[in-house]
């Protein structure tokens, strides 16, 4: 075996990110590390490469004890690493990008004709044709990547950590860097490939290790692992016959509102294909997904966060059809539009302001600064969302800081209800917060919709989206794949719908 990791651990302030891991790596393997946020897989490849010193466990290459301080110890000892944000110089050229740290030299000054040598010699084979003296940064990230690769692999040589390479590359790039990756298998080497996207895990890759919670759960062939028990591995739920029963026993229908916004073949390149989809009053829509299948991308397109490079929103409401032109947030706004990221804490709320504050950011920012929300309006805002959403604090002028992360959810939920928005987008709005918490934001997501509010609930929790939705968008690999609606919703449905298969993906056999 070339590489063999036994009983990792690694420990962070009293929580286990790895809990006595296990994996192995052959010569000649594409091996994929899979798993959904928090998972490990980050934590287990910085222990691998000396980012994170370990708690405990060994590392064996080639039968041999290692233990890398550093990125560059453990490059030395045959381990390289290229992430998704390529990690070279673009404002250098490639010759230089290829050889940095190791220039070839003449007198103690850089020979540069030996270094283009050098690095045409470490380019061989990779069927790229560029300009060894053009920046790396006027080329595409497609062949930033094959550079990537192809100086990790020339000062490393015996085992390629491949992190989300694909993320940023459209189908073409996709299958030009699986052809490289195919030759470098071929050729003896072991890479460690991670990826959100099932079909091009499938199409490249001999064996499956999945992570969930910071444990290894399975480790398999992949023509031994379907795709369905793949996703119940990664998600921690087998799936239940009764579960669909269930949800129709709570009394769940599709609400049958007025339509509001209709968004008419809107996708962004290299981020979100074209997708139609029409909002009604009243209505939950749940969005479901495998990390990296876009979620969040769609979400900030419909927001304006991210421009749309196609498409259309119209506003559908009563007689008209107007076009909405959702240039950024400000406009999505003006519609009516409202929304709360996942990442509350660095993009949700502003940490060192009150809650009095954050919950008057938006409605103060539609105003503009030079008309002043009065403070007594402020204050009663403050109290009435308090008290509305049971916002656990001391007082209004409480740093939102010092709450616990379900109240700060519930700040922000306060901020978007202050603008009676008509069209609420809900990014993971129970993550990282407690059961009480999370069922009374279920609960007001109910209550926002019986009032008439449309909103849009993305959530990693499937329970819940299945249990709160009146139609669930299923997306994979930045596309939507399905749509299910009133009895059709069911956690075997979703799932399956997550696991089915995208031939385009798999046309070149692995």
């Amino acid at each position: 075996m070339l590489l063999a990791i036994q009983s990792l651990t690694k420990t962070f302030v009293g929580m286990k990110a790895l809990d006595a891991v296990d994996f192995e790596l052959a010569r000649g393997e594409v091996h994929a590390l899979l798993g959904e946020n928090g998972a490990g897989k980050s934590t287990l490849i910085k222990c691998l490469t000396g980012a994170y010193r370990r708690d405990a466990g060994t590392l064996l290459l080639d039968d041999a004890p290692i233990s890398p301080d550093s990125t560059a110890q453990a490059q030395a000892l045959g381990i390289g690493t290229v992430y998704q944000e390529v990690n070279l110089l673009p404002n250098l050229t490639v010759a230089q990008n290829l050889t940095f740290g190791h220039e070839p030299r003449r007198f103690g000054i850089v020979d540069t004709r030996a270094q283009r040598r050098q690095a045409a010699a470490m380019l061989d084979g990779y069927g790229l044709a560029i300009d060894l003296d053009r920046d790396l940064g006027s080329y595409s990230v497609a062949v930033q990547q094959l550079v990537a690769i192809a100086r990790a692999v020339a000062l490393s040589g015996k085992v390629l950590i491949l992190d989300e390479p694909t993320a940023s590359l459209d189908d073409r790039e996709v299958q030009m860097l699986f052809a490289v990756v195919r030759r470098l298998r071929d050729q003896g080497l072991g890479i460690l490939f991670v990826s959100h996207f099932l079909d091009q895990v499938y199409a490249l890759c001999d064996r499956i290790t999945v992570l969930r919670n910071g444990r290894k759960i399975v480790t398999a062939r992949c023509d031994e692992l379907d795709r369905v028990r793949l996703i119940e591995h990664m998600l921690g739920r087998e799936l239940a016959a009764e579960e669909h029963a269930a949800r129709r026993a709570e009394g769940h229908t599709q609400a049958a509102g007025e339509p509001l916004v209709t968004f008419e073949q809107v996708g962004r390149r290299g981020h979100i294909e074209p997708f139609d989809l029409s909002v009604q009053r009243g209505e939950v829509i749940g969005m479901a997904g495998l990390l990296g299948s876009g979620r969040t991308e769609t979400a900030e397109m419909m927001f304006g966060i991210k421009r749309a490079h196609s498409g259309r929103v119209r506003d559908v409401e009563g007689a008209g059809a107007d076009e909405l032109h959702l240039r950024g947030p400000r406009d999505a706004i003006a519609a009516g539009f409202g929304f709360a990221p996942e990442d509350r804490k660095t993009e949700g709320i502003v940490a060192e302001l009150t809650i009095r504050e954050n919950i008057i950011l938006a409605l103060q920012a539609r105003r503009g600064w030079m008309r002043p929300i009065p403070r007594a309006e402020q204050q009663r805002m403050a109290n009435d969302y308090i008290a509305r959403l049971d916002i656990r604090t001391s007082g209004p002028e409480k740093a939102i800081g010092e709450l616990s992360g379900g109240n700060q959810q519930k700040v922000v939920l306060a901020r978007w209800l202050a603008m009676n928005p008509r069209f609420l987008i809900l990014d993971e709005p129970t993550r990282g917060i407690d059961v009480g918490a999370h069922a009374e934001i279920l609960s007001l997501i109910r209550e926002l919709t019986a009032k008439g509010m449309a909103v849009l609930v993305i959530s990693s929790e499937l329970d819940e989206l299945i249990a709160v939705s009146d139609r669930v968008i299923v997306l994979r690999d930045r596309r939507q794949v399905a749509t299910l609606v009133g009895a059709e919703i069911g956690l075997e449905a979703v799932v399956q719908a997550i696991a089915s298969t995208d031939t385009r993906a798999e046309e070149t056999p692995a």
